[in-house]
């Protein structure tokens, strides 16, 4: 056993936790919607065909925010097609992923969706193979009250109060080759700055996202971000970064090296849009938003991302998560945390089936995918400020990070319901930690409310449908607290969450 330390004080802080920080993309991609969310006809489908077992573990998930309708799909999505009578909807072709799109499900089923689910929506538009003013449109059909042509057109449709959708990205991954519609740094930032200008004389107070790189290995990174702020800086209050953490080489120290990868890109981006702000002489402060990360490596190419013909729903880009994987989830979630000043947006990708946390079966059940559970926990219990970690741990050395700590740690604090909660990732796979957490400034009269273990033996270890709860939490029992100081041992290979109350 080795010894870490973790010194957290109520009064330095990050910054204040924005529960957006918990949302996940939702993408029309292989059964993404059709047969995840949206399954007319199964047994737990309501009128509107939403899977009631679905939505009961997106509730349980703690998700805050959804963003839709892609991801790689919106680049060639003509919103137009998801809207009014569903029997008088057209089918497509989507070129994106190579199936044919029914678009039974759109706009007005997606925004029926969120407030079943209790979520706030947060919309794309497509600026792959339409521009600003199809972007205008759609802002009017869905935030306008009504009397004109398109606000009344969603009237007809039977949703008299608008849909007030707030949260809106301009475009998706428009750096990418793989992109419909890729463009240049100075096409897309003048789009985006036309785009946004358009979009707010229908409704001002949006809040706008812009594409950042769709990967940091490729080699316009930095300079695509600058380029884009420099045309859209006043027109934006956000730049996306995405993150998909892989283990090509089968090497579980390497693959949580991802961790680091992500704090160090998420520094990265702010430092290139505060350099923007510096030669504009501007106070203004761009926020980022992480609204795509996850850990995607198995089903990424061939079958898992085509199939022969234009099938509907085919079983495209379905990664079956480990154990492992939720170890990085987890630390990757604490680097989000620790991130508050700047992160105020971030996205799981995706929800039910590609790359999803949570994993069903046409007419059959849905279970929790082992990433689930570090999402749950931390939504559940990080409320408040993020408070500043100070962390004393052994490191181990890496090929791409010559030093990575073993103790990944965050932590919240709620002044108003008098909560602290401690997030902490053990990230050496052979050995125990012998962890000390010292709370200064503390209240002497606080006890622990609940302590929690994500472990598992085996790395790979999964959950399926015949076997949902193989990797889950558990009680830990390893934990002591006094005034001031809370101890415990956290297994080899664990994520754990303390939560102490007044």
């Amino acid at each position: 056993m080795f010894r870490a330390r973790l010194v957290l004080d109520r009064d330095f802080v990050v910054g204040a936790l924005d529960r957006r920080l918990f949302g996940v993309l939702v993408e029309h991609v292989g059964r993404s919607v059709h047969g995840g969310l949206f399954e007319p006809g199964h047994p737990t489908a309501d009128a509107h065909g939403f899977r009631q077992d679905v939505l009961a573990l997106v509730r349980e998930m703690g998700v805050t925010t959804v963003r839709y309708p892609g991801g790689n799909f919106l680049s060639g999505y003509d919103w137009e097609d998801g809207v009014g009578p569903p029997q008088q909807r057209p089918a497509r072709l989507d070129l994106a992923w190579h199936s044919t799109e029914s678009n039974a499900f759109g706009t007005d089923e997606f925004i029926r969706w969120c407030r079943a689910a209790g979520v706030e929506p947060m919309l794309g538009v497509n600026l792959g193979t339409r521009g600003a003013d199809a972007a205008r449109r759609l802002v009017e059909y869905c935030n306008h009250p009504g009397g004109t042509q398109l606000s009344d057109w969603r009237r007809s449709h039977g949703f008299d109060a608008p849909h007030a959708v707030r949260a809106w990205c301009l475009g998706n991954e428009m750096d990418a080759p793989w992109q419909i519609g890729q463009k240049s740094a100075a096409e897309y930032g003048r789009l985006a700055r036309d785009c946004a200008r358009l979009m707010r004389a229908v409704s001002p107070d949006l809040q706008l996202t812009a594409c950042g790189s769709s990967s940091r290995s490729l080699p316009t990174f930095g300079q695509w971000e600058y380029e884009v702020l420099e045309q859209c800086f006043e027109e934006v209050d956000l730049v996306s970064l995405h993150a998909y953490f892989e283990n090509p080489q089968a090497d579980s120290w390497e693959f949580l090296g991802n961790i680091d990868s992500l704090d160090g890109h998420i520094r990265e981006v702010a430092a290139i849009a505060d350099a923007v702000a510096a030669r504009r002489h501007s106070r203004k402060r761009t926020l980022l938003a992480v609204d795509e990360w996850n850990t995607w490596y198995r089903a990424r190419s061939g079958e898992h991302a085509r199939q022969p013909g234009w099938p509907s729903a085919p079983r495209l880009i379905e990664e079956i998560h480990t154990f492992e994987d939720a170890l990085a989830a987890g630390g990757a979630l604490c680097v989000l945390m620790n991130h508050a000043d700047r992160v105020k947006v971030a996205c799981l990708a995706q929800l039910v089936n590609a790359i999803g946390a949570i994993r069903t079966e046409p007419g059959g059940p849905a279970w929790r995918q082992a990433i689930f559970h570090p999402f749950a926990l931390a939504s559940r219990h990080a409320r408040g400020q993020v408070l500043q970690p100070a962390i004393d741990s052994p490191a181990g050395s890496g090929r791409l990070h010559p030093e990575m700590p073993y103790l990944v740690a965050s932590a919240t604090h709620d002044r108003q319901a008098q909560r602290t909660a401690i997030f902490a990732l053990n990230r050496h796979l052979a050995q125990p930690m012998a962890l000390e957490v010292e709370l200064r400034g503390a209240d002497p009269r606080w006890v622990l409310q609940e302590a929690v273990e994500l472990h598992h033996p085996e790395l790979h270890a999964i959950n399926t449908a015949a076997e949902p709860d193989t990797v889950s939490p558990r009680p830990h029992r390893g934990v002591e607290l006094e005034p001031g100081r809370l101890r415990a041992r956290l297994q080899p290979g664990s994520w754990n969450v303390f939560v102490l109350a007044c």
